[in-house]
């Protein structure tokens, strides 16, 4: 069965801006001055979004970022450390809603 997303999709990201060409120009300068080298270089904003990518489990993203993070000089070793970065902050944000549901708990339980 073929997936919903598809990798030839990719490249053809900027139409989504053809009945909208005002928000996209906005979208699309906004976005590059994010990935810009300022405080942070390229190569580790590179590495940041492909955690986040991760964690937001968009196959688009984390196709764009791995080869952003190797264009931009990462490994293998520290792109690993990222996702697992973004795992455990993941994993972490899932636990600790377990707290919420604990005080709905001893509400209803008192």
């Amino acid at each position: 069965m073929p997936g919903y997303y598809h990798d030839h999709d990719l490249p053809h990201f900027a139409k989504i801006g053809d009945h909208a060409p005002e928000l996209w120009r906005k979208f699309s300068e906004w976005y590059g001055a994010v990935f810009a080298e300022g405080a942070l270089t390229e190569r580790e904003k590179a590495l940041i979004a492909l955690g986040v990518a991760h964690a937001v489990q968009c196959p688009y993203c984390i196709d764009a970022y791995t080869q952003a993070a190797l264009e931009k000089g990462s490994n293998l070793e520290q792109m690993t450390e990222a996702v697992h970065v973004a795992s455990a902050i993941r994993g972490g944000a899932s636990l600790v809603h377990g707290l919420q549901m604990r005080n709905v708990a001893d509400k209803v339980s008192m």
